[in-house]
């Protein structure tokens, strides 16, 4: 299992349609092959800023089947026009503590 987290900069005063706009796009990424789950986090402290928290089978199913996908740029055309900057795309592994 692969963990994307993505920090997500919204532009000022467009919070709310943003947020309404993930609502839609997570019908995008639920149907994806390899989606295991994702999460959207909005910061206490910092208005404007999110934690976006997906789940994927393997790497290549983020990297190449969602991002090398027709979906993808439903996802991109709903969601990208509200960052600023562009977001910095992560992925983690876990680590076995037992």
């Amino acid at each position: 299992m692969i963990l994307e987290a993505v920090m997500l900069t919204v532009r000022p005063g467009m919070e709310e349609e943003y947020e309404e706009a993930f609502r839609q796009a997570s019908e995008i990424i639920a149907s994806m092959k390899g989606y295991i789950s994702h999460e959207l986090q909005r910061c206490l402290e910092v208005k404007g800023k999110y934690l976006l928290l997906i789940k994927w089978e393997t790497l290549e199913d983020h990297t190449v089947g969602f991002r090398q996908s027709n979906e993808y740029q439903d996802w991109k055309n709903l969601l990208h026009h509200f960052y600023d900057p562009y977001p910095t795309v992560e992925h983690f592994e876990n680590i076995p503590l037992f």
